[in-house]
Parts: structure tokens; C-alpha cells; sequence
């Protein structure tokens, strides 16, 4: 056991290298980005659950995130022998389709969910779009990744509010100032950019990163 935790530590250590030699600028950021993962590992471990928020590209890369989550990003996923085993017991026509599947971890782009999305922004508060999905969904021990590029948009601010009432941890994905959201996290990764499209240049290998090492430590 201790074996492996050390190869585990290897593995991460020498993935953070690798990804602060080709963006030497997130080096600054080694410390949350760890924290991020570590926090999303104890999250998926313990049953709970990812959601997130953006907005424009933000709302992009949150779909981006959940597709590297939900399914096989770097690694195929087989569902073990002992999980195909208890599948058979269930449902024996079902054990084709899993052999088939990879094993995912739960990741829910609210941006994703237009219809509430939609009808809170127009029944209660654009504002509180966000924060509407977090209460309905959000429960103790679940991660927030609220994901701004100047850290001052107002419905991401209120998911992460919202979160926070409901005992999740949230995890700001934004550009060097942080804005009012970094105030509001428990982990802010603020990326040492300011131009819009350039924070989300270099928002991409930070949460290819996060996903390949949440993967790792999960299924490998």
C-alpha cells in the first residue's frame, strides 16, 4: 500500500512538472491546482458528486470537463470483474451493454441544463440562475467548480454562495485578480492572466490536468 501511495505521489509530482514546463506561468498555481484535485478525489470517494457553472466559454469548458469525467479520458475505465458480477445478478441482458461502457465519475454542467436554467432567470433572478440548480442538486460533501475569467460574474458569485450553504466545496477556476469569487472559495485557482481569451488559454491544460489526475488516482 505504501508502494503505491508513493508511486501515486511519482506520478502527480512528475505530471506537474511536465504540465509547468510547457506553461511555466501556471507555476504559481501548483498549490491550488493539487488542492483542486485532492478536493474532487475525496468529493468522487466518498459518493458526492461534481457540479459546474460558467458562463460564454466558461459554459463550454464546463461541458469540456464533464465529457473528460463522465466517460474515459486517458484511460479505457473497465467496469471490474466484481462490478460485472453484481450487474449480472441484477439484470443478466444488461452484462453486453456494460461490457461495452467505461466507468464514469458523476459531473453535472449546469449550463447544460437550459429549461431550469431558463425559467429561474425569467421566475426568479438571472442572477440567481445558478444558485437555484445548486440548491435543487448540491448536497454535503459535493464540489462546486465555479468557473469565471474575471471572477465578478453574478451568477457564478451566487452558485458559489449557494454552494457554500448547502456544505459543498467550491473551487474557482479564474484569471489573476480572482474577483469577488475568490472570496467566496475554499480552493481559487487564479490563473496569472487578465485578458479574457488569454485566461482561458490557460484555463484548458489547468482542468486537462485536474481531470487526468482525478483519473489516475480513481482508476488507475
Amino acid at each position: 500500500m505504501l508502494r503505491m501511495i508513493r508511486e501515486l505521489i511519482d506520478c502527480m509530482t512528475n505530471q506537474m512538472n511536465e504540465l509547468t514546463e510547457r506553461y511555466p506561468a501556471l507555476a504559481e498555481c501548483e498549490e491550488d491546482i493539487d488542492a483542486a484535485v485532492e478536493a474532487l478525489i475525496t468529493a468522487f470517494e466518498n459518493g458526492g458528486k461534481l457540479l459546474l457553472c460558467g458562463n460564454g466559454g466558461s459554459a463550454a469548458d464546463c461541458e469540456h470537463i464533464s465529457g473528460e469525467l463522465m466517460k474515459g479520458f486517458l484511460l479505457s475505465r473497465p467496469f471490474s470483474e466484481t462490478e460485472m458480477s453484481e450487474i449480472y445478478t441484477r439484470c443478466p441482458k444488461a452484462l453486453p451493454v456494460y461490457g461495452k461502457l467505461q466507468r464514469g465519475l458523476p459531473a453535472i454542467p449546469l449550463p447544460s441544463l437550459s429549461s431550469v436554467i431558463s425559467a429561474s432567470a425569467n421566475d426568479i433572478s438571472a442572477g440567481l440562475a445558478y444558485a437555484q440548480a445548486v440548491a435543487a442538486l448540491g448536497c454535503r460533501g459535493d464540489v462546486l467548480l465555479a468557473i469565471s475569467t474575471s471572477g465578478n460574474a453574478e451568477n457564478v458569485y451566487n452558485a458559489a454562495l449557494a454552494a457554500k450553504g448547502a456544505d459543498m466545496t467550491v473551487i474557482a477556476l479564474t484569471g489573476s485578480s480572482g474577483g469577488r469569487l475568490a472570496s467566496a472559495a475554499d480552493i481559487s485557482i487564479r490563473v496569472p492572466e487578465n485578458e479574457t481569451y488569454r485566461v482561458q488559454e490557460l484555463h484548458l491544460p489547468v482542468y486537462h490536468f485536474i481531470c487526468a489526475s482525478v483519473e489516475k488516482r480513481v482508476f488507475g
